[in-house]
């Protein structure tokens, strides 16, 4: 009869929200999995678990999910953790269950803190639907190409980011999405938490002459479709081929639409650069 593989969630900062039940399901297992056995060592001395740990992480997680399967094949119960939060998500973790689901190994789950969800309700934007990206990509290219695709999705959007790329990606937020509100999530549960609300450029704006620090989370308010809403991005383009057309400069085009609509005139000029690959970028 094979084994059991738990997924346990751990406090994203404040130990005091470890729940009763994932402490003793981390006391029972033969095996503990964790993406840094130091931090997971500390935690498990914290509450006075002794477990046998092996490290399980994004450079060693094909050879290790094997390892581990072998373990449940042989009857072995194993607990996968990750540094903070619930395994899986943007960790390690979903291909070890999907294998398990495939040979009829029994997967439990021991929920607990969620970094991505604490921001999002802490956050004070809509929590009815939401997306979450995990990280966005690295090169600055990609998660504009990114950000765009996410552009017209009306749910809200939850993102983690690291404290040194927090601006960098405001910025790229207004360029591609608009001024949205946003909520820029810190050390959440820890001594120092914070949260940072408003439309971006006054969250990035407040950045201005600080160095963050520690786990950050950023949430973004969906496209509002209320009549209030800004006209699509369709449209706005729409208006500025117009001007294109009377004479005016794509730049200037797109300048004075986004003035006189709202918003930012950068995707609307690139639209109109794409127009013209096939001809004059400008009107002769």
């Amino acid at each position: 009869m094979s084994g059991i593989l738990h997924l346990v969630g751990t406090p994203i900062g404040n130990l005091g929200d470890i729940s009763e039940r994932a402490r003793e399901t981390l006391a029972a297992v033969d095996l503990v999995a964790a993406e840094d056995t130091r931090r997971t060592g500390r935690l498990l001395a914290h509450f006075g678990i002794e477990a046998r740990l092996v490290s399980f992480f994004e450079g060693n997680e094909d050879r290790r999910s094997e390892q581990l399967l072998d373990a449940l094949r042989q009857g072995k119960d194993v607990a996968v953790v990750s540094d903070a939060g619930m395994p899986g998500l943007s960790d390690p973790g979903y291909r070890l269950v999907r294998a398990c689901v495939e040979e009829r190994i029994e997967v439990r789950v021991v929920p607990g803190p969620s970094a991505a969800i604490s921001a999002l309700v802490i956050s004070g934007l809509p929590t009815d639907r939401y997306a979450f990206e995990g990280f966005l990509p690295r090169r600055a290219s990609d998660r504009r190409a990114r950000l765009r695709e996410l552009a017209p999705l009306a749910h809200t959007i939850v993102l983690f980011e690291s404290p040194r790329r927090v601006a960098a990606l405001l910025r790229e937020v207004i360029d591609e999405l608009g001024d949205r509100r946003v909520a820029v999530a810190r050390e959440l549960t820890k001594r120092f938490e914070e949260v940072l609300r408003g439309t971006a450029s006054t969250v990035l704006a407040s950045l201005a002459d600080r160095e963050l620090k520690g786990e950050v989370v950023i949430v973004i308010e969906g496209l509002r479709r209320d009549a209030g809403t800004l006209p699509d991005l369709d449209r706005l383009v729409e208006e500025a081929r117009v001007l294109v057309r009377a004479g005016m400069r794509k730049r200037e085009a797109a300048g004075a639409v986004a003035r006189e609509r709202g918003g930012s005139a950068n995707p609307i000029y690139r639209r109109l650069v794409d127009d013209g690959r096939d001809g004059p970028d400008e009107p002769s």
